[in-house]
């Protein structure tokens, strides 16, 4: 029989694995469910405070069936003008649609384009149609497709929903499919071991079912929201960063398994030396995202909570299910590899870390000089980033349907056809608000809304002592010159005494999020920085050592906007990017950067205590050198998988992320950082107490010690 205290150290282990294996079973298929509440309806994700939002509250009750419009348009096949006979067909098949399932009002009869070569007709659908939205759609389509000699496209807000929701379909299963054989490669490549890279990816895959199973629950009940973007995101974030915390982890347990035969002992040992820097690296992401929610655009505040949810959940599972199972496998659990003994000649003394090591001892200044150079170099790029939004004819990165039916409606009716800016002002003085909006440069079209619920036919509705004006803009509706005419609509309504006129619809709200953008992350992104530094200064406890860190991801994120600057406009042919993504690239990219060069410098110090910071530089560097790259090259490519989802949004925060982290891992972290630490000395640690001057020992012949080298084996083998 086993002792007590035998039968105490294996029953903890045990118990944790079955719990896991309960989690896992129990919640596991909540990771394929989060889509049951997400919500794709961009109205839902529109800033708190902005005009426009505003407008959409008290325009709800000019809507009395409250509807999602498709816009119909028809061209002549063969082109040329539209026949009376084709006019009629049109106004026949919309209204064959009246009372249809899923169909809010009776649809608008078609209306004759000015070159006469188009027809244009709105059917308002029910907006809580859900996954019958297509269906429906499909119905629009058939009607529509009776109008003889005339090709029919359905375009408009509903029909961009569908498309949308179409992109998102590859989210529960091709993404995580995608990000997870990705891994799997990686680690088998890298590690050449059967067990490990299975038990690391069921961490992984246990950590992101336990997280979805939390929004899950809290979605369900309204308190946090979640679309596309947050759920995929939210998938590449858990498995990317469970697999580096357990990376971490079993690197230092394998290092130490080849420093004694006891594995319990071992595993104390990894878990005392890895457990810090885990959590504050940690930390570092989940802090950077809950400071989204001082944004006052709702989709990044929805990022935040969810954000931070996956990577507890994935901390969690690094720190209780990893130990749990590589105390019960043992040194069994890196074969056929085995740990070797720390003075073994296992003929890997000229290891690839130890030779980067040597090369930034051999000339610090110059390492350091050069890489700053190439890193200022990219970053002066990064103005050249336009973030004003991506035109409709760059969401998808497919050409999708609705963007070619808006491309039609754009070619015959004025630019805003079928999303017009819409006035809320004061009933007495809609005349007025009439008369400065038919004024203002850039618009095409005014008509009051009225009681029929219809423009042009019948009074002007009044609802609560307002009226609702639909105001038609010459120029497409997600063009720049639209957005300046809604700034000069917004001038000319405001201007009218007693009206209380806003402005809002699709072009306001475009604007509006736009401007919000700009003002979040003047707020955020010194929030975040103030976050990570405080957290560096109680891991490392310097004040120097955190200050250069941060300026160094800092510097990283700069470089990184510059190259993306090139590679849109240059080579995918991206006019610009959405206005959240450079927020969404700072809160990623800096934090996961301090989090490789927290492993790194934890590892730096706790050596550098040992021998002085020169030797704990350069052993730190070799011990650390192999996994912190690996963890480096399976973030990203978990992050470039967000790239299958074909969605300019998701494609560029794959590419920001990726090239990002492999430049902070490989430029940053490898040559930057520690040249930096070597030529400012012992003063890098001020005023903590190797800073203070701890004595530097006597000079050492291999400045990478035999540990330094049992560490790369570790990582080598």
């Amino acid at each position: 029989m086993l002792s007590s205290p035998r039968l105490v150290r294996w029953l903890v282990p045990i118990v944790l694995l079955v719990a896991w294996l309960g989690i896992g079973g129990t919640l596991g298929p909540y990771a394929g469910k989060l889509g049951e509440v997400a919500t794709n309806d961009q109205a839902a994700f529109l800033p708190q405070n902005a005009e426009s939002t505003r407008v959409i509250e008290a325009g709800r009750g000019f809507d009395r069936n409250e509807s999602l419009p498709a816009v119909v348009v028809w061209t002549a096949e063969g082109g040329g003008p539209v026949t009376g006979a084709q006019r009629t067909a049109a106004t026949g098949a919309l209204a064959s649609l009246d009372g249809a399932e899923g169909i809010a009002a009776t649809p608008s009869p078609a209306l004759l384009s000015e070159d006469g070569e188009a027809l244009q007709g709105v059917v308002p659908l029910r907006p809580d149609l859900g996954e019958d939205l297509d269906a429906v759609l499909e119905e629009v389509q058939r009607a529509a497709a009776q109008v003889p000699g005339a090709s029919a496209q359905v375009a408009g807000p509903a029909a961009a929903q569908a498309d949308l929701s179409e992109a998102f379909a590859g989210i529960d299963g091709l993404l995580l499919a995608v990000a997870l054989a990705t891994v799997l490669v990686i680690l088998l490549l890298v590690y050449r071991s059967v067990l490990l890279p299975f038990v690391i990816i069921l961490g992984a895959v246990f950590a992101l079912g336990l997280a979805c199973a939390v929004v899950y629950a809290l979605a369900e009940r309204d308190v946090v929201r979640v679309d596309g973007q947050v759920q995929g995101i939210l998938s590449i974030l858990v498995i990317g960063a469970a697999t580096d915390y357990a990376l971490l982890l079993t690197a230092r347990f394998r290092e130490e398994l080849a420093r004694r035969e006891d594995r319990v002992a071992a595993m104390r040992a990894a878990l005392r030396e890895s457990a810090g820097p885990i959590v504050a690296s940690a930390a570092t992401v989940a802090l950077g995202l809950i400071a989204l929610l001082l944004s006052d655009l709702t989709n990044n505040r929805a990022l935040g909570p969810v954000g931070a949810i996956g990577i507890v959940c994935s901390v969690l599972s690094a720190l209780t299910f990893l130990p749990a199972v590589l105390l019960l496998l043992g040194r069994s659990a890196y074969w056929p590899a085995r740990p070797k003994a720390p003075d073994a000649p296992d003929g890997r003394d000229g290891g690839v870390w130890a030779r980067v090591a040597a090369l930034v001892d051999r000339g610090p200044r110059k390492v350091w000089a050069v890489t700053l150079a190439a890193l200022l170099a990219c970053a002066a790029f990064s103005p050249a980033l336009v973030s004003k939004g991506v035109p409709l004819d760059e969401i998808f990165v497919n050409d999708a349907p609705s963007v070619a039916a808006q491309r039609t409606l754009g070619e015959h009716f004025p630019g805003g056809s079928g999303q017009p800016a819409v006035v809320i002002a004061d009933a007495d003085r809609a005349d007025a608000v009439v008369r400065a909006a038919r004024g203002t440069e850039g618009v095409a079209g005014v008509t009051p809304f009225t009681g029929s619920g219809r423009p042009g036919q019948g009074g002007p509705l009044v609802v609560d002592g307002n009226v609702r004006i639909d105001v038609t803009l010459a120029d497409a509706a997600d063009s720049d010159a639209a957005k300046a005419a809604v700034v000069a609509l917004r001038e000319a309504v405001h201007a009218v005494p007693d009206a209380d006129a806003e402005v809002g619809g699709y072009t306001a709200q475009r604007y509006d999020a736009q401007q919000t953008a700009q003002s979040d992350r003047a707020v955020i992104v010194p929030v975040v920085l103030v976050i990570i530094l405080l957290i560096l200064v109680a891991l490392l406890r310097s004040l120097v050592m955190p200050v250069l860190l941060v300026a160094t991801v800092a510097l990283n994120f700069l470089a990184t906007l510059g190259v993306s600057a090139l590679v849109f406009q240059g080579l995918l042919g991206f006019s610009g990017t959405d206005p959240s993504v450079p927020l969404y690239g700072f809160v990623f990219l800096v934090a996961l950067g301090v989090d490789y060069n927290i492993f790194l410098m934890s590892r730096v110090r706790e050596e550098s205590l040992r021998h002085g910071t020169r030797e704990g530089v350069l052993r730190g560097l070799t011990a650390t050198g192999g996994v912190i790259t690996s963890a480096g090259v399976v973030l990203a490519a978990t992050f470039a998988a967000l790239a299958v989802i074909p969605l300019a949004f998701l494609v560029q925060i794959a590419f920001i992320v990726a090239f990002g982290v492999l430049l902070d891992t490989l430029v940053v972290r490898s040559l930057l950082v520690p040249a930096l630490v070597l030529d400012i000395g012992p003063r890098a640690w001020w005023p903590g107490r190797l800073g203070r001057g701890v004595r530097e020992p006597a000079a050492v012949p291999d400045r990478v010690g035999a540990g330094a080298r049992a560490g790369e084996a570790a990582v080598r083998d």
